[in-house]
């Protein structure tokens, strides 16, 4: 009984740890630090092209794959804005270094209250900076755009018409030796991958030889410090993929204490946070040196990718192609997008039994069309494939229950001799044969699809702003009239009656105070966890309340059947008696006659 007890309360207690976290997670969304305003942006307008860019910064990768990059890291300039509007996206290139600043995501609203505002999901101001840049660099020092060149649009202004699929934005830079540069992104409808090239003319006497590199920059995000550590439960910082390690997390800490230099084929880099991600991929078949880097003036990472020399001839073009993913963690979209992209949807250790439950959770979805009723169908469907299991735990629950005074009678008897008292015990368990640790198993078997669970409505970022009914707009953040925190709780302190109270007091008391810890907790807890928490313990109370009757009445029935085989057995010695005095009695007679 001990032994069951110590397991649950060690369970219960990394669900709290869950909890807890979630709790600091959310108090950090909802009070973030100040953003300062957004920098100035020049006017609209032509501007000169810029002299060649021989910068070479600290966060400017070189071509050759063991030299380091030379020292003094600029600070991030600005220079005139090029505005883009499509059917996703709301973004802003920045003419010094055709650079990817800003990156609004339409149809992903920042909250329900504003759903005309876009996502910010790069952005160059503030505490939580993240930008995508690319440039060139080229041999012997020869010209090249890296992104501190200042470059010339075309437009200022691009927007996606009606009936148009696809928008090209064009920036171009050149060099008084002869060497253009056009850096094309193209997007299209219904997309969140953006393609970039740039080509290279070589107007030249001779040839012209370099290289291309994509990166990310980006701030960490402020961490809430506490007791258990960090605040943010989801992982935030640099991924890269290689055909050997399909899915490798990179912290800033790991950057700060490491650069990172290996030459991969076939690969991808990627910095992500709860719900988007972007991601540099090269073309199928390429091999790119990956590197990260931490900038000394700046607390900024960086992480990104470098590819190959080619040489273009004096009078020839060369194209550095590639491709940006901003946007959300849609499994589906970003599978199709590179190899193993969508491990970017992190379930953890737990994604082999993750992926099948959000499978089966779009498919309830796309019948029933509410993300909130499909949690409660795919919690029904979870609940029956453990009904027997959990039948096994409530049965032996009933029967500690049903055994609770009588280890209470035991306890009282034998005081503080726990030897005497463990063996008694053990002697009333093989009388009645009951399993005390009958009940542990099955729970223990069921928390890994549990904390499954907790994962893909934790990462699912088709959840976030999702309504299910009434109160509830956003199931991927708190309720905000706490109705189904206080449900939960009504719903564990039910659960905590029909169990069998622990013999000692004090544990008694710590269990009796879980609900009341669980409910504060979840007051905090993003509304779609709740509902499944909630659906999960009225279905378990329905389960355990029906089987500790039958247990019960099968318990009554038994003691009945006892006695009254008990009274039977009497009421036949008595009849046995009756005759056996009635034979004896004429003898009785017989020896009166032979006394006369």
């Amino acid at each position: 009984m001990e032994n069951q007890r110590l397991l649950l309360f060690a369970a219960l207690m990394f669900v709290v740890f869950l909890l807890w976290q979630n709790w600091l997670e959310f108090q950090a969304i909802k009070h973030p630090p100040p953003v300062p305003p957004p920098v100035a942006t020049a006017p609209t307008g032509p501007t000169s092209p810029a002299p060649p860019a021989t910068v070479s910064g600290q966060d400017v990768p070189t071509v050759a794959l063991a030299a380091n990059a030379a020292p003094g890291a600029q600070a991030l300039g600005g220079g005139q804005r090029v505005r883009v509007v499509t059917d996703l996206f709301e973004a802003e290139i920045d003419t010094v270094g055709g650079d990817l600043r800003r990156v609004g995501l339409r149809t992903y609203p920042e909250s329900v209250e504003h759903p005309d505002q876009p996502f910010q999901l790069l952005k160059d101001s503030g505490a939580d900076l993240f930008i995508a840049q690319s440039g060139l660099v080229a041999l012997n020092n020869g010209p090249a755009p890296n992104h501190y060149a200042t470059f010339v649009p075309e437009r200022t202004e691009y927007r996606l018409a009606d009936g148009q699929d696809t928008l090209e934005v064009r920036l171009n830079w050149s060099d008084p030796s002869g060497v253009k540069v056009s850096k094309t992104y193209t997007f299209r409808r219904g997309s969140f991958l953006v393609e970039l090239n740039q080509r290279v003319e070589n107007g030249g006497a001779s040839d012209w030889q370099g290289g291309q590199y994509r990166q990310f920059q980006r701030v960490p995000p402020k961490v809430v410090n506490s007791f258990f550590g960090s605040g943010v439960i989801t992982y935030t910082g640099a991924v890269i993929s290689t055909p050997e390690q399909r899915y490798e997390k990179i912290s800033f800490d790991d950057i700060a204490k490491q650069e990172l230099n290996q030459t991969v084929k076939d690969g991808w880099v990627a910095m992500i946070q709860h719900y988007f991600l972007g991601a540099w991929v090269p073309n199928p078949g390429e091999t790119e040196d990956f590197y990260t880097k931490k900038t000394e003036s700046a607390n900024r990472y960086i992480v990104g990718m470098r590819g190959a020399v080619q040489t273009v001839p004096a009078g020839a073009t060369g194209d550095f192609h590639t491709r940006l993913y901003v946007g959300p963690k849609l499994p589906d979209v970003l599978e199709q997008v590179a190899p193993n992209l969508q491990l970017t949807v992190d379930y953890g250790v737990l994604t082999i039994i993750a992926e099948p439950l959000f499978w089966l959770l779009k498919w309830i979805h796309a019948i029933v069309g509410n993300w909130g009723w499909a949690i409660i169908f795919l919690t029904i469907l979870i609940k029956l494939a453990f009904y027997k299991l959990s039948e096994t735990s409530y049965r032996s629950m009933a029967n500690m229950r049903r055994l609770a005074p009588e280890l209470t009678r035991l306890k009282e008897l034998y005081g503080d001799d726990k030897q005497k008292m463990n063996e008694a015990m053990m002697g009333l368990y093989k009388k009645e044969k009951v399993n005390p640790l009958g009940g542990c198993l099955p729970i223990l078997v069921q928390i890994p699809v549990f904390i499954a669970l907790y994962w893909v409505l934790v990462e699912s970022v088709q959840l976030r702003q999702a309504p299910f009914m009434l109160w509830i707009k956003d199931m991927a953040i708190p309720d905000p009239y706490y109705v189904l925190p206080l449900i939960m709780g009504v719903t564990m302190f039910v659960q905590q009656k029909l169990s069998p109270a622990p013999p000692d007091p004090v544990q008694a008391k710590v269990m009796m105070a879980l609900p009341i810890v669980f409910t504060f907790m979840f007051l905090w807890f993003p509304a779609g966890l709740v509902l499944y928490w909630v659906v999960n313990n009225i279905l378990s109370i329905a389960q355990q309340w029906v089987i500790t009757k039958r247990v019960e009445s099968g318990a009554d029935a038994a003691a009945l059947k006892a006695k009254e085989g008990s009274g039977l057995g009497l009421g036949e010695q008595a009849k046995k008696l009756l005759t056996l005095a009635k034979r004896a009695l004429p003898d009785q007679k017989n020896l009166g006659k032979r006394k006369k």
